[in-house]
């Protein structure tokens, strides 16, 4: 294990294969110890964690934002998770504390967890409105959704594995994944041997307790394809909530709303829903949020 999670960005096949991989353990125990979830919480918000790191790496605007949210009907009920072109993430699951029984092969059944329902992916890449794609979720594991997902509503033929091992002490024993992305002018040759690999390609778990970098996933994969690793990016966990931005969401209810939190007569009481980070707002704060609030509407 390195001492950092990272990202490769690469290409191979003469540009024509677009390929991402990452070690992301750190992040998902990351995650796992502020939002105190269960394994299988654990693993599925992990996956959706790896999968928006690698996904925001992938967009071409700094200030690009890109969110993934899947809701379910299952136990886990969603997943929320949102990153940025610069390799960092934030991400919840709406039921934290989910325990379900292994799957069929004795994993921890995500795909259980989640449900039936959808994913969508939104893109804020600074236009006027943001672009979003929806598509039915397919099993749930997110990896299939996700390949669903880039096959539907972007017309890009992709390959998703994500995977998080856990210790039986629930902390993270390895977590990461890869995505492999095929360009319009692909040859078929290099289409044909890459769907070969792919199908005997061992689990994206099985690889990371074997301890394959992101460099040794993609040299496994794309290796006899004149692989060229472009970029590393180094990825997190970091959630951007501040007392201001709290202010600015408490300014937008409205002056009566305000005037009736104050008459509770208690603090009011804001969580981040990200980092779990809890902000305290008095009496004293809130007139001072409607002063400035009217001040700024003359």
């Amino acid at each position: 294990m390195t001492a950092h999670d990272y990202i490769v960005r690469a290409s191979a096949a003469k540009g024509s294969i677009r390929a991402f991989a990452a070690e992301t353990t750190r992040m998902t125990e990351y995650a796992r110890q502020i939002h105190n979830t269960s394994p299988v919480a654990t693993a599925a918000l992990g996956r959706c964690l790896t999968a928006g790191a690698m996904m925001g790496v992938g967009m071409k605007g700094e200030k690009d934002l890109l969110t993934i949210r899947i809701a379910g009907d299952g136990p886990l009920k969603g997943i929320t998770v949102t990153a940025n072109a610069k390799g960092f993430v934030k991400g919840f699951v709406d039921e934290p504390l989910v325990l379900i029984p292994a799957n069929a092969k004795g994993k921890l059944d995500v795909g259980g967890a989640i449900g039936r329902g959808s994913l969508s992916v939104i893109k804020d890449l600074g236009m006027k409105e943001p672009y979003t794609g929806r598509v039915d979720l397919q099993s749930g594991e997110i990896a299939d959704d996700l390949t669903w997902y880039f096959a539907v509503s972007e017309q890009i033929p992709s390959s998703v594995a994500l995977g998080v091992l856990m210790q039986q002490d629930n902390h993270v024993k390895a977590a990461g994944g890869f995505l492999i992305q095929l360009m319009p002018f692909a040859e078929e040759a290099h289409i044909a041997a890459l769907e070969e690999t792919l199908q005997s390609l061992p689990s994206v778990t099985s690889l990371l307790e074997q301890g394959l970098t992101p460099e040794d996933i993609l040299q496994e994969i794309l290796g006899d394809m004149d692989l060229e690793i472009l970029e590393k990016t180094e990825t997190g966990f970091h959630c951007d909530c501040s007392a201001a931005r709290i202010e600015r969401a408490l300014l937008s209810l409205g002056k009566t709303q305000l005037e009736s939190l104050i008459d509770e007569e208690k603090p009011v009481e804001v969580k981040c829903h990200f980092c779990g980070r809890q902000y305290q707002f008095s009496k004293t704060d809130l007139l001072r949020l409607i002063r400035e609030g009217t001040t700024a509407e003359k």
